[in-house]
């Protein structure tokens, strides 16, 4: 009977056994903005504080700051990769060879989110990898980066909505953006409005505006700025096109989805009601880059408004 039971608990045949939490690297870029944008190194130290406190059953955060790794051995066993950082040609993932590495990692089905400036990769380098790793990406002459508020009134239902309430809130919202044109996986919509014509007050170019994007515009087109995938090999992904304000990561639902994306591209089972976070004003001006000199903290959390 002694063995018979050893044997099930090894094999976790109690109701009892408790899977391991899945192992996320975060990697954050180096400083690139002034103060209180593009916080990369602050912004990943918040979002694992928060997994560590609200998640830390189902969910390993390692971090990296200040870019790539130089002890690759990070990604042993990981779950799920995360990068917050700058794009385009200074892209982590883009330096020397290492879409290669990841792209072994992505065969384990592992899964792949990027924030902000992090979704774009450049057209002749890591355009095809991001799609079949997270089914889209910033497209340079097909996407744009205006600064506009979004007004998420709809929140559709998938484990990265639960506890995300509507909100409405500014930030530098990527859309129009480059998705998956066959039918390899399943892309599903988390955040989208449709933008205000004011986006397109800026003349063509790589970033700032193109005739289709006009056109979708003009025509009132619903832009999806954050979005899951679900690869056909099993493995997901997660865009989340905001982040450029710091300060953003004061708002409740703004952050809930995105630590509920990082749990489900982990395959870590998201709760009922999302990962649950407290963020105080402390929290949001710890870890700031550069020495730019101590700016007074706000007297409430972030002008997020909700709806």
């Amino acid at each position: 009977m002694k063995n018979l039971l050893a044997i099930a608990c090894a094999f976790g045949l109690f109701s009892g056994a408790v899977a391991a939490p899945k192992k996320v690297v975060m990697i954050a870029g180096k400083q690139s903005h002034g103060l209180l944008s593009h916080e990369h190194n602050a912004g990943i130290q918040l979002l694992a504080k928060c997994l560590k406190e609200g998640a830390s059953k189902l969910v390993t955060p390692v971090v990296q700051l200040n870019g790539w790794p130089s002890d690759e051995s990070i990604f042993e066993g990981a779950d799920a990769v995360v990068i917050y950082a700058d794009g385009g040609g200074r892209h982590p993932a883009l330096q020397g060879n290492n879409l290669e590495k990841l792209g072994k990692l992505m065969k384990t089905g592992a899964g792949f989110l990027t924030i902000h400036y992090a979704v774009e990769p450049t057209t002749n380098k890591g355009n095809k990898e991001f799609l079949d790793w997270q089914g889209g990406c910033f497209e340079t002459h097909w996407s744009v980066n205006p600064h506009w508020v979004a007004n998420f009134n709809k929140i559709p239902k998938h484990p990265i909505t639960r506890g995300v309430k509507p909100f409405k809130i500014k930030d530098e919202w990527y859309f129009h953006m480059r998705f998956r044109s066959d039918n390899m996986g399943k892309l599903i919509p988390i955040l989208s409005d449709v933008a205000p014509k004011e986006t397109m007050k800026r003349g063509d170019g790589a970033h700032s505006g193109n005739p289709a994007v006009r056109k979708a515009v003009a025509a009132g087109k619903s832009q999806h700025v954050a979005w899951a995938y679900q690869r056909e090999d099993g493995g997901r992904g997660f865009g989340f096109t905001g982040g450029h304000n710091h300060l953003n990561w004061g708002n409740d639902d703004f952050r809930k989805t995105v630590l509920n994306a990082i749990l489900w591209v982990a395959k870590a089972k998201v709760p009922k009601e999302g990962v649950p976070s407290k963020v105080t004003k402390e929290d949001l001006y710890a870890n700031l880059d550069g020495r730019r000199g101590k700016k007074p903290a706000p007297k409430s959390a972030p002008g997020a408004k909700k709806k």
